[in-house]
């Protein structure tokens, strides 16, 4: 039995967040520091301190979320002494921790990924003027059940299965008037909760077409290596190291489905089990049980 690393996607954020960390360990402080370089922005200050509402802001959390991601793996490497392939034999990331996934794989360059996820963060939230799209829980659904919701509600409009998390917890994106026909739709056939997400824009269903286009080009003209373990991919659910197939999912990923279940699944049948290491330093540990670990993953 081995283990996966698992990095969170954009919800998980927290003012405070990396901070322990921070103060424990010098290496995570250079991660910071070059992700406030990259970014040409005191990032880092926003993440210890906020205001709240600067940072869950799409350009700034997604960004901030992958710094403390690779902080963490930093420390694991370069103060715990265990190297990531010793560690895991896969990496995964919930939609945008898939990029911090692949910057913790050696995969892409940390100022790359800062680059790349601030630009996506920003085409996401232009992709759809604010209160034209909205996305939605869907509890007590299965995927099947979740997309004939989807496709009876559209009428016309985007409705799209958006993050099949977990058995029963299936996320629909789309238009905000489909949306709302969605949760009525899916409460009469009978979801236990069917419930609006606070959100900024319908992240994951075709209304991010325009973001998939600008993330593209950015990807086409962005330097990407074998990762160091294969990435369980967000739009495959299977493992994958080629960087150019590797490019071509990051840009399906922007309208595509995460596909987290699934995901999960794999890698339980590639041999991905849990254990604990007491050779993780003690802070790291401490900072992951907080609930900010890369061995947990939002559901947005």
């Amino acid at each position: 039995m081995t283990r996966a690393f698992v990095f969170p996607g954009q919800g998980s954020q927290a003012v405070g967040m990396g901070k322990p960390l921070a103060d424990a360990f010098a290496t995570a402080r250079h991660v910071f520091e070059e992700v406030d370089e990259a970014l040409k922005q005191k990032l880092s200050t926003l993440m210890f301190a906020g205001p709240d509402g600067e940072l869950v802001l799409t350009a700034n959390a997604q960004p901030a979320l992958m710094a403390v991601s690779v902080a963490v793996i930093r420390v694991l490497e370069q103060d715990g002494r265990l190297a990531l392939t010793r560690l895991a034999s896969h990496v995964a990331g919930h939609s945008l921790g898939e990029y911090s996934a692949l910057a913790a794989a050696g995969a892409l360059q940390l100022g790359d990924a800062a680059r790349l996820l601030r630009l996506r963060g920003e085409a996401m939230q232009k992709a759809v003027p604010v209160g034209e799209g909205a996305m939605a829980a869907l509890l007590g659904l299965d995927l099947p059940a979740a997309q004939a919701v989807a496709q009876e509600a559209a009428q016309g409009q985007v409705c799209d299965c958006a993050n099949d998390n977990a058995p029963g917890q299936v996320v629909v994106s789309g238009a905000k008037a489909a949306i709302d026909r969605a949760l009525e739709i899916a409460k009469a056939k009978g979801a236990k909760r069917a419930l609006l997400l606070p959100v900024s824009a319908p992240f994951h269903c075709a209304l991010m077409k325009p973001a998939a286009d600008v993330m593209a080009e950015a990807l086409a003209r962005a330097s990407i290596a074998p990762p160091r373990v294969p990435l369980v991919a967000n739009v495959t659910a299977s493992a994958v190291s080629d960087p150019e197939t590797i490019r071509e999912l990051l840009v399906k990923q922007v309208t595509g489905m995460v596909r987290w279940r699934e995901s999960v699944s794999w890698m339980k049948a590639a041999g991905v089990g849990t254990r604990t290491d007491p050779s993780i330093p003690p802070a790291v540990s401490a900072w992951r049980g907080k609930g900010h670990a890369c061995s947990s993953s939002s559901s947005t």
